[in-house]
């Protein structure tokens, strides 16, 4: 046992750092050296320690003291509060950031709730398409809302999140998005049904099936995100709390650990690509089998009318896959997070504002029931 004071090696601006236990410090991490670092305690005749070293790690064990300043520097050096970077703009355009995606949000809010009461109130969309874009809609009106008001008040004062606030932002995001991925799949099975076997739709897309592929959507999504929030929950977060994004992600989240995160990189690798793969694999196959069978259609007039029915929703596959592709393809690399945040972007908020615009338009079975709905509310 050395007395603390004895210790030529001791340094003061670490005193605030040593409570109970002991204390590693790394320097030149890329020679892999490994050193002791032990404060000089502010009470020295009280407090005894003794460093273990074995090869080239050594462990500075410290005895407690009781003191409850030391204690209450002890219970504030974990992190119980994250800062959100956002997108990091020059403060001139934070304004103008703010009321457009503001506008967006509204946009999104309006379009989506409006396209799932339309949905509901009007029995003639009570088809497998329209529940599947009935759910779709309510996917897109809920992820929105996960993030985008603490973005926006981003814009306008420091951004903070409370580390529970923090994971259950990543949970509700991850699984909202997962779960949207599946119900693509969904409406492309549906397209698929109603194109190469259009006499044995009803048969075959029954409102059972339809429950068990929502139902499904929804557990696998379920799944995903607690393997992502479960294995982020085990990491430990002591050092710096600034998020370099707008949201609480995985990528940006795992820089901050003060813990290995090889096991949530590989967590996140296997499950973004499962989802990815499995997901972009049965769209292709139901689009591929779609494609041969309009091919066979005689008249250009049929084919056109096939082709409409599947457009919608190719634009928003290929919308919502390219850029979530896109952004975590980015973010993946050293020194890209800035193009991963702005590729983000499209993926988490001007996708969902697009989706009730693009199945609407162009699709007069909605153009018809508005119009009934309408009729019915104002006269």
């Amino acid at each position: 046992m050395v007395h603390a004071g004895e210790l030529s090696y001791c340094y003061r601006n670490v005193v605030n750092s040593l409570g109970w236990g002991g204390l590693f410090m790394r320097e030149e991490r890329q020679k892999k050296k490994i050193i002791c670092v032990l404060a000089h305690l502010l009470e020295p005749s009280s407090t005894h320690c003794t460093c273990h070293c074995h090869h080239s790690l050594c462990f500075v064990l410290v005895s407690p003291d009781d003191s409850p300043e030391r204690m209450t520097l002890r219970n504030n050096s974990s992190v119980t509060m994250f800062i959100l970077v956002g997108l990091s703009e020059p403060s001139e355009l934070q304004l103008p950031l703010f009321f457009l995606f503001l506008g967006i949000y509204m946009l999104t809010m309006v379009g989506n709730m409006g396209l799932t009461i339309l949905i509901a109130l009007n029995s003639s969309l009570h088809t497998p398409m329209y529940f599947f874009l009935f759910n779709l809609s309510f996917i897109d009106l809920c992820y929105s809302c996960v993030f985008t008001p603490k973005m926006l008040n981003g814009f306008v004062s420091e951004n903070t999140i409370s580390y529970v606030g923090c994971m259950t932002q990543l949970f509700f995001f991850c699984f909202f998005v997962n779960s949207e991925c599946y119900v693509l799949v969904s409406m492309a099975y549906d397209r698929f049904v109603a194109i190469c076997n259009p006499l044995l739709y009803t048969i075959t897309m029954s409102s059972r099936l339809c429950s068990l592929l929502m139902l499904g959507s929804y557990v696998i999504g379920f799944a995903g995100a607690m393997a992502h929030t479960g294995n982020m929950l085990r990491l430990t977060f002591c050092d710096s709390n600034v998020i370099d994004h707008y949201l609480c992600e995985v990528l940006p989240l795992l820089k901050l650990s003060c813990t290995s995160t090889c096991v949530n990189e590989l967590v996140f690798f296997i499950v973004v690509g499962v989802v990815i793969t499995v997901s972009s694999i049965s769209i292709f196959i139901s689009y591929a089998l779609i494609l041969s069978n309009i091919l066979r259609i005689p008249s250009a007039e049929g084919r056109s009318k096939a082709f409409s029915t599947c457009g919608s929703h190719l634009t928003a596959v290929a919308l919502f896959f390219g850029s979530g592709a896109f952004a975590y393809l980015t973010t993946s690399f050293p020194g890209s997070m800035a193009q991963g945040k702005l590729a983000s972007i499209f993926y988490t908020n001007v996708v969902p504002m697009l989706n009730p615009l693009i199945y609407s338009l162009r699709n007069k079975d909605v153009k018809l029931a508005l119009d009934k709905t309408l009729k019915r509310v104002l006269f």
